[in-house]
């Protein structure tokens, strides 16, 4: 089992958001990344906002 993030620096956005999510498992790192989603940039759960955060996931350590 790899080490997987979602960086959201990568998608730039009002908040000037700098938060790495990382987890061992596609199912943590989700439920994170959609909390952080709706809690900080005021987002709704969707399943389209799923698909967009899946491809934004990457394999590893992030950056340091």
């Amino acid at each position: 089992m790899s080490r997987k993030y979602i960086d959201c620096r990568e998608t730039p956005s009002q908040a000037n958001c700098t938060i790495t999510i990382a987890a061992d498992s596609d199912d943590e790192l989700m439920e994170a990344a959609v909390q952080h989603v709706v809690t900080v940039h005021e987002g709704q759960d969707s399943p389209e906002l799923r698909q967009e955060l899946r491809r934004h996931v990457h394999e590893g350590a992030p950056p340091a």
